[in-house]
């Protein structure tokens, strides 16, 4: 080589292709800033939600815990879930949603046991009945899991989920760190995607999206798992309108819902959480209350709004009716519409709102591939 090349070419041309490459070896292997080093997850302001057992005992015996609340339950009709006439939006409770539209039925954080605990006899119970149990649900295609609290990763609903459809199973999506936890109960239909990635099944997209909250499910794996909002995009088919809606799942309320909303312009329908704020000291970092939860709105530029975590299980101190009375409240001092931004009843269908041609992301997003081929 060196005998082909000039001899007075200077020697930083030679050297610029290799630093060049050892650059762009480096980082592609330098991990995300919100990967520690440990294997554990910070927030993207770079810090972990980590509070101590001090201030844990302190948060949840300082005052008493609020009467519960028998909400009204609407009945749900298997059929109408089976065969609907529109996209449509179901609340089964809690951040329980399932979306249908043009052929795609989509679970968010199923929810269906009577309590939110790793035991079957203690922890937080449902106070209103469940409008309608798996067995009540059309052939699931996508399930999309926010974080591996009790309340929103439930063992006994994922595995009915998965045995009600042996030969066509759900397809979980996950935040990084979770499919071992699918694995070790037979699940291996489940994709893990870290913030800003995403993945497709049949017509439907889902997007990782960073919002700010922990995860644990013992007192020994705090922050080993990764957390996520999930945008979902539902193109236009055959004529009808594309969807894209946004489950927030849990979160303080932080920059992340501004960074959301300018990469994914036209969302639809936002289903945020408005509950499990108080004590507001302890709260705070993990959970909006309804005044954060309009801004976070603001912020995501979407059309409408739900608000969820609210009226399901007593988790917090907050009365169980005081998250929607305070979101009517802070959605009239925003300026909104009334209708824009409001909760549903335990087992109401809503159509889907009015969908549009769904601008592509305005950000950096990588892709990944399923992890079965038969997607």
């Amino acid at each position: 080589l060196q005998a082909s090349l000039p001899a007075s070419l200077p020697a930083s041309l030679l050297v610029a292709p290799l630093v060049l490459c050892l650059s762009a070896a480096v980082m592609a292997s330098t991990p995300p800033d919100h990967h520690r080093p440990d294997g554990t997850f910070v927030n993207t302001d770079g810090v972990a939600i980590d509070k101590s057992m001090k201030d844990l005992w302190r948060a949840f015996n300082e005052q008493d815990k609020p009467d519960p609340v028998t909400f009204p339950v609407l009945s749900v009709e298997p059929q109408a879930l089976a065969n609907p006439t529109e996209s449509q939006l179901l609340w089964v409770g809690h951040s329980t949603f399932l979306i249908q539209s043009d052929g795609m039925n989509i679970l968010t954080d199923p929810q269906f046991s009577r309590r939110s605990s790793p035991l079957s006899f203690a922890g937080p119970e449902r106070t209103s009945a469940l409008p309608v149990s798996t067995d009540d649900l059309p052939p699931i295609d996508a399930v999309v899991i926010s974080h591996n609290h009790y309340d929103h990763l439930d063992e006994a609903s994922v595995k009915a989920l998965q045995l009600r459809q042996p030969q066509n199973p759900p397809h979980f999506f996950v935040p990084l760190g979770l499919a071992g936890w699918f694995h070790d109960l037979g699940i291996d239909n489940v994709t893990e995607l870290d913030w800003w990635q995403s993945a497709t099944i049949g017509n439907a997209r889902f997007y990782a999206v960073p919002v700010k909250h922990w995860s644990a499910r013992g007192v020994l794996d705090r922050n080993q798992s990764l957390w996520a909002g999930w945008v979902i995009d539902l193109p236009a088919q055959a004529g009808l309108p594309g969807q894209r809606l946004l489950h927030v799942g849990d979160s303080g309320y932080s920059q992340d819902f501004r960074a959301i909303g300018n990469c994914f312009e036209g969302i639809n329908l936002a289903m945020i959480p408005i509950g499990a704020y108080d004590p507001r000291w302890f709260m705070k970092d993990a959970h909006m209350n309804p005044e954060e939860a309009v801004q976070a709105f603001l912020d995501t530029g979407a059309g409408t709004a739900v608000g969820m975590h609210w009226g399901t299980f007593i988790l917090t101190f907050e009365a169980m009716t005081e998250p929607p009375q305070r979101l009517k409240a802070a959605a009239s001092e925003a300026g909104l519409e009334e209708g824009v931004f409001t909760v549903m009843q335990h087992g109401e269908v809503r159509p889907l709102p009015a969908g549009s041609i769904i601008p592509a992301p305005q950000c950096e997003i990588t892709s990944v591939s399923l992890s079965q081929a038969e997607y």
